[in-house]
């Protein structure tokens, strides 16, 4: 009877280290997939040497509605993939998650403008260095990140509207500042979220379908944090 209480309790835990690599490689499949989507839109529109006649009135000169759909839009997205998954399809929430990185890509086809590649380059590798580090603390830490999480999410937040608000002040300073908040509030919030998707990772409980959507929203989230840590650090590393 032991040895029958032994073996179901080894293959419960080799079934849910098998679904817990499952997971990541799932949550990093989709982080990865919005990421090239981005690149590859981004640099395509810079390279059109179109991206002022798509931001720009060329009658007016002023920004146009369909630079307001490409920076505000994905906010939409994001907010309904992470909010309704439950109740949407699989198909709808990828048909969103890649949406969601095509906009995201057009809106980054500006720093192609403002930097060098070299510059895009090294601050995409220094990044990839600091997430990597975070991700890998969050996973291995022993160390409850819950509260730490919930203030860094606040102060995303807050960060967000400092952004919406300096949109329109154009100050140096404020975006300045924000930018370095934002390294700490990103990396930060990466290691909390490693921590939260290792627990969803080994959750048995939750049912597979579930478990697809939550990857499908785990790798939007790491990506969302990667592409803010991305543009903090590019405004810091190559400021005038």
């Amino acid at each position: 009877m032991s040895n029958e209480i032994l073996d179901f309790t080894e293959s419960n835990q080799s079934l849910s280290k098998a679904q817990s690599k499952e997971f990541f490689r799932s949550v990093y499949s989709y982080m990865v997939l919005a990421l090239v989507l981005s690149g590859a839109i981004s640099y395509w529109m810079a390279a059109s040497g179109n991206v002022f006649e798509w931001f720009l009135n060329q009658e007016t000169g002023a920004i146009s509605t369909f630079f307001y759909i490409v920076v505000f839009a994905p906010v939409g997205l994001a907010l309904l993939v992470q909010m309704a998954y439950n109740r949407l399809s699989m198909p709808v929430l990828l048909v969103s998650f890649i949406a969601y990185a095509v906009l995201i890509g057009m809106s980054l086809s500006t720093i192609f403008l403002l930097y060098s590649i070299g510059q895009i380059a090294s601050t995409f590798f220094i990044s990839a260095g600091a997430f990597a580090a975070m991700a890998v603390l969050g996973y291995t830490t022993k160390t409850d990140l819950t509260k730490m999480g919930s203030l860094l999410y606040m102060a995303f937040i807050g960060i967000f509207i400092a952004s919406i608000v300096n949109f329109w002040m154009g100050s140096e300073t404020m975006d300045w500042i924000i930018s370095i908040v934002g390294v700490f509030v990103f990396t930060g919030l990466t290691a909390y979220y490693m921590q939260n998707f290792k627990a969803i990772a080994e959750d048995t409980s939750i049912g597979a379908v579930d478990k697809r959507k939550l990857a499908l929203i785990g790798g939007l989230q790491l990506y969302i944090l990667f592409i803010n840590l991305f543009m903090s650090l590019l405004r810091i590393l190559n400021r005038d």
